[in-house]
């Protein structure tokens, strides 16, 4: 008794092969160059979330940390503070996404009594910059 081995041909399967290349060709540029954008997205949210911790600290105590308190007050109640009533977030305080720390001032570069600093110097970690490399500032009035 015979058996009818069935299988692709060759030119089938160039023919897969091409599709898929120019399926590959299409999508993969679209994606490569988001990381910079969803780097700036999770930055921004961060910044978002910490102000809203910053908010509630002050809710609380009357006053915003120290910058030299900085951000882990958030975390640990400074010694001369009254009605913490955190901590405030039981994660870690994040570092951007390009592994820095955020900036956080008080009072912010208004000088007003009730406002801070909050920001990512994107991905060149320095002041300025354009495109990915551009500051991410969050500064609210209290």
């Amino acid at each position: 008794m015979k058996r009818k081995l069935r299988a692709f041909t060759l030119i089938e399967l160039l023919v897969v092969i091409l599709i898929l290349g120019v399926l590959a060709a299409l999508i993969v540029p679209r994606v490569v160059g988001r990381g910079d954008e969803a780097k700036r997205a999770k930055a921004a949210s961060d910044i978002s979330t910490l102000s809203g911790l910053l908010q509630q600290f002050y809710i609380d105590t009357g006053r915003f940390p120290t910058t030299e308190e900085g951000l882990a007050a958030l975390r640990t109640p400074p010694s001369d503070v009254r009605n913490w009533q955190g901590p405030y977030t039981t994660k870690p305080i994040p570092l951007d996404p390009w592994e820095n720390e955020y900036i956080y001032e008080f009072p912010g570069p208004s000088g007003e009594p009730n406002t801070f600093l909050l920001m990512s110097l994107g991905s060149d970690g320095a002041p300025g910059g354009e495109g990915s490399a551009a500051d991410i500032i969050d500064g609210e009035e209290g």
